[in-house]
């Protein structure tokens, strides 16, 4: 029997009883769609993660001020200011394979430009912060370094302060204020999105650093030249761990830290939290896929118990074809592809559903889907396998069938 007429005569078996075979390759369907739709959410969650974690830029440690001791009494991370400009720009001038070493201090403040007003982050910093974050401009310039010496009263926005604050009118050579500081607008950087924890990275004004603190943050730090983080941008990967073991091994030393002295810093490596971050998504979306696919074993199972049912139905045809010169090859295979078939012809239903499926829970739930053809060309080849698999035993028992015994039952 050639491989055609074996496709035909499956076919035809599984129209014979259609009710029967739909139901059988339901398991299929079901388990082929839950796949489907489980890969498709979670490698679009991975990939939003993905786009979030770069967002704040490649090659990225933070260092922090941390624990200070007064008086026996621990004041906990970030309580009092431990880093200054000189910390960074030494980092950038002694530790291997620095791109740029940015100080940057933080506050929120309320920004108004004539009847309107928004509150936002005011990110003090230098120029180094923005090769830092690889954060390019929408429109306007970026600060000249004379203005970062003196001092100038002049800022740079994000999208959403641009939006809120200027409405459609053009923001750049506007004036507005910051706690009563007039401020005009130099620049507008391009849109980042939202962070890894959902903040909106757009939210924010950028000043000059000796102006953030000697106009808005506060006096403390303008007198003993102090910043809450210093952002270190690397050259590659690679170039990270070494890099924070040779920068905590300088602040150590430029701080008079002794031995026994914890480290009044925090560094913390950003590549390291996003590859994390990445290979949790991964895992949470396989391991959806794995549940999943318990559906395909309930279905192959299902297979297997039609196909012997199958069997014991047809068993004078099967003697009789024995009988008349079909090889035991040729029984095996009849009943393999009819297996197969049922199988491939679920999982094909499937395919569309969980499409269907992982669009619907994405439009519903605002959630991402990325489905790629590798995605469907596995469920097709494991549909196939799972036909197979759980055909073989039924086809066997009937290639195995001695003849005269089989024309003899009823």
């Amino acid at each position: 029997m050639s491989l055609l007429e074996a496709i035909r005569s499956a076919l035809s078996a599984i129209g014979a009883n259609a009710l029967r075979s739909a139901l059988t390759m339901l398991g299929i369907i079901i388990g082929v769609a839950a796949v489907i739709a489980m890969v498709a959410i979670g490698s679009g969650a991975r990939e939003r993660v993905d786009s979030q974690i770069k967002s704040l830029g490649a090659n990225l440690a933070i260092i922090q001020a941390g624990n200070v001791t007064q008086g026996g009494v621990r004041l906990g991370a970030g309580a009092s200011s431990t880093l200054t400009d000189e910390d960074a720009k030494a980092v950038a001038a002694e530790v291997e394979d620095v791109v740029a070493s940015a100080s940057v201090i933080t506050t929120r403040a309320q920004a108004v430009y004539a009847g309107t007003n928004w509150s936002t982050t005011i990110t003090a910093t230098d120029l180094d912060f923005f090769t830092a974050r690889e954060w390019g401009l929408a429109e306007g310039r970026l600060f000249e370094p004379e203005e970062l010496r003196r001092g100038e009263i002049v800022a740079i926005i994000g999208q959403t302060v641009a939006k809120n604050l200027f409405g459609e009118s053009d923001p750049l050579g506007q004036m507005f204020r910051i706690r009563n500081v007039p401020f005009k607008v130099i620049g507008v950087m391009s849109g980042k999105g939202q962070s890894a924890l959902g903040q909106d990275q757009d939210d924010v004004i950028f000043v000059p650093l000796d102006t953030g603190r000697r106009r808005i943050v506060g006096r403390n730090y303008a007198r003993d030249r102090s910043v809450q983080t210093i952002m270190v941008k690397f050259a590659s990967e690679e170039a990270i761990n070494p890099g924070i073991e040779q920068t905590r091994a300088l602040l150590r030393q430029r701080h008079r830290l002794t031995e026994a002295q914890e480290d009044d810093f925090i560094v913390r490596n950003l590549t390291e939290i996003a590859n994390t971050a990445t290979a949790a998504a991964s895992t949470l979306s396989w391991l959806l896929a794995a549940v999943a696919g318990v559906s395909l074993l309930v279905g192959g199972i299902g297979i297997m118990n039609i196909m012997l049912v199958s069997v014991t139905e047809r068993t004078r045809e099967i003697g009789l074809r024995l009988a008349v010169g079909a090889r035991q090859r040729d029984v095996l295979s009849q009943f393999l592809i009819e297996a197969t078939t049922l199988a491939t012809i679920g999982g094909a239903v499937g395919i569309a559903l969980g499409i269907g499926a992982a669009t619907a829970i994405a439009r519903f739930a605002g959630w991402p889907f990325v489905i790629s053809p590798q995605t469907i060309l596995v469920a097709v080849g494991v549909s196939g396998l799972i036909g197979v698999f759980f055909g073989f035993y039924p086809a066997r028992q009937a290639a195995r069938l001695d003849p005269i015994e089989a024309l003899r039952r009823e």
